[in-house]
């Protein structure tokens, strides 16, 4: 078992505190040092100029499928040169009436060295990948891939 942590920062500067005016930025410090400023979503008040906790969401699924899927790629053998996936999220109401990314599209788009795997044998190195990957494993969003 490892675990993994982020502190998340936030101070209420100068602006006035109430729902129309309150500071959204907010910073992540991560294990290794690195800090990230995120907002709110740009519909919530946010600076569109930050990363928002949907897109972390949303990009942590992708990320964590793309890094499974190399390693499902490795061991059969086959050398991805580069993948790239314009990976979307639909926030919606689950069946309860409560906001949430209910939906996470993937669109990998893989390009390999030498011998490239058929469509089924990619499909099943998808589903692998999907069934392996921890933060899919985490959450009850749907997780589809799209047919491109």
């Amino acid at each position: 078992m490892t675990v993994h942590r982020a502190l998340v920062e936030w101070e209420a500067g100068a602006k006035a505190f109430t729902y129309k005016t309150y500071n959204r930025r907010h910073h992540w410090r991560l294990d290794g040092g690195q800090q990230v400023t995120l907002s709110a979503a740009p519909h919530y008040l946010g600076d569109p100029d930050c990363m928002d906790p949907e897109e972390a969401f949303v990009g942590a699924l992708s990320s964590c499928h793309l890094l499974t899927f190399l390693m499902v790629a490795c061991k059969r053998g086959y050398r991805v040169l580069s993948y790239v996936d314009d990976a979307e999220g639909e926030l919606g109401k689950t069946n309860s009436g409560a906001m949430a990314i209910t939906r996470v599209t993937l669109s990998p788009e893989i390009e390999f060295d030498g011998d490239a795997p058929g469509d089924d044998d990619l499909r099943a190195m998808h589903e692998e990948a999907h069934r392996q990957c921890f933060i899919a494993n985490s959450v009850s969003t749907e997780i589809v891939f799209s047919s491109s």
